[in-house]
Order: C-alpha cells, then sequence, then structure tokens
C-alpha cells in the first residue's frame, strides 16, 4: 500500500510538471528579474545555489538515515532546508515572468514532499522517492537559472562555475545513496557522468583567460583535490570511503562557492 502510494505521488508530480510547463512562454518575451537592489548576477547565483541544495538535502537525507555522520549530516539537512525555502520565496518575489514562476511553485510542492518522506523512517522505497524529488527539484532550478541567464553572456561563467557546486554534491548524493541499498544501474551510470561532468568544466574554468589570480588559485586548489579524490567516487561500487566523500565534496562545493562569488564581484565592478 505505501508504494502504491508514492507512486501516485510521483504520478501526480508528473502531470503536474506537464500542466505547468504546456504551453510554455519564451524567455526573451519577458525579462523574469524585476529588482533594484539584487543584480541578475547575483540572482542567477541564487538560483544557481538552489541546484546544490537540492542534491545537498538528498545526500544528507541518505547519510541520517544510515546513521553515517548522523550529527553532521541533520544539521546541514536543516540549514540546507531553511536556505532552501528562503531562496525560494525570494526567487518568487523577485521573478516576474509566469512560466518561471509557475517552475518555482512546482519546486516548493516537491519540496514540501520532501520535508513529509525525510522525516519518516529510512527505506529504500523511501530513498527511491527522495532521490526522484531531488531531480524534480535539480530540473525546476535549473530551469529557472536558464531563464535568468539568457541573452547575458557575460554571466555565463557565474552559472557554468555555479553548476559545480552542484556537481560536488550530486556525487556524494549517488555513493551514499548506493551504499544505502539503491545499487541499480542507474545510480552507477549516474556518478560515473557526473564526475565526467564535473572534470570537464573544472578544466573550462581553468582555461578561462579573464580568471583573476585569486580565483586560479582557488581553482588550483579544487584541481588538486580533484585528482586524488575523484578515483573514490568512481569506485561507487565498492563503497567503504562515506566519511572522506562527505567532507571532500563539501570542501570542494565550498572551494567554488567562493570561486563563484568572486566571479560576480568582478563582473559587477565592470
Amino acid at each position: 500500500m505505501m508504494i502504491k502510494i508514492k507512486l501516485i505521488r510521483i504520478i501526480s508530480r508528473m502531470t503536474a510538471i506537464g500542466l505547468l510547463c504546456f504551453g510554455g512562454v519564451a524567455f526573451a518575451e519577458e525579462n523574469p528579474v524585476a529588482t533594484s537592489s539584487i543584480s541578475s548576477r547575483q540572482m542567477i547565483n541564487l538560483a544557481g545555489k538552489q541546484r546544490m541544495l537540492s542534491q545537498r538535502m538528498a545526500k544528507d537525507y541518505f547519510y541520517a538515515g544510515k546513521k553515517i555522520n548522523k550529527s553532521n549530516a541533520l544539521k546541514q539537512l536543516k540549514n540546507s532546508l531553511r536556505d532552501f525555502k528562503t531562496t525560494q520565496i525570494l526567487l518568487n518575489r523577485k521573478i516576474s515572468n509566469d512560466e518561471i514562476k509557475n517552475l518555482i511553485a512546482f519546486v516548493n510542492m516537491s519540496l514540501d514532499e520532501f520535508v513529509e518522506i525525510s522525516g519518516e523512517k529510512y527505506s529504500v522505497d523511501n530513498g527511491t522517492i527522495i532521490l526522484d524529488l531531488s531531480e524534480s527539484m535539480l530540473e525546476g532550478s535549473e530551469y529557472v537559472v536558464q531563464a535568468l541567464t539568457e541573452g547575458k553572456a557575460s554571466s555565463e561563467i557565474v552559472d557554468i562555475a555555479g553548476k559545480e557546486r552542484m556537481l560536488s554534491q550530486r556525487i556524494a548524493k549517488y555513493y551514499i545513496a548506493y551504499q544505502a541499498g539503491i545499487k541499480d544501474d542507474n545510480t552507477i551510470v549516474q556518478m560515473k557522468e557526473t564526475v565526467k561532468e564535473f572534470d570537464t568544466i573544472l578544466k573550462r574554468l581553468i582555461a578561462n583567460k579573464s580568471n583573476t589570480l585569486e580565483i586560479k588559485k582557488e581553482l588550483a586548489k579544487v584541481n588538486r583535490m580533484w585528482n586524488i579524490v575523484y578515483k573514490f567516487y568512481l569506485n561507487i561500487e565498492k563503497g567503504g570511503l562515506p566519511i572522506i566523500v562527505f567532507s571532500t565534496t563539501d570542501d570542494i562545493t565550498k572551494k567554488m562557492n567562493k570561486v563563484v562569488g568572486i566571479y560576480v564581484n568582478t563582473l559587477e565592478k565592470k
């Protein structure tokens, strides 16, 4: 009965996507940002963080559920939920495009269900639903970011660098999900694809000719760590390193968040 109820939840959310996105409006038809206090690049940064938080919350759920680094995971989950909700309210208030506002509303629906299920006892069934919800929130948040960057070529670097924050948390999410019983081929495939994408973007960022000295130093730190730890991530089937994965991906996220902030500040001064 519980599985049937959760399947109905998935179908309901899939139907909601269709209703919200049907007959979409092109991004160029309306400026989605309507604010004088927050710049468009700052908005892109905030929306980009939502992508990361969608993955971090799911990761924390699995760590707490399996009682691995539970105290830190629960604390981080609480803070991530708070930050995610706060930014959703801000985005909804500052964005005027109706289609994007619908996507924000849908992400909020997924968030509400995430909160409900994450409060239940951990099970593989619940874990599967949490993975699905994290993907829904990520997809919706990614749509918002792309809408905000439409026609703003100079802000593309903020989006790209910001994506690395999400990918590092996504790596940890799939690693711990596999250890927590989601042992299907898709989990392995998603992990390998995420590692590959992170590596590709990192190389692209390092090659960016407009990098400041501070950005170069931070990216060098990320690159040194990445060249060591990515092999741990790819060894998902063997497992055995959940604490290392938790700490290293968080460290990478922190460093990339700093890089994004520098990009934003540098572009704001031009």
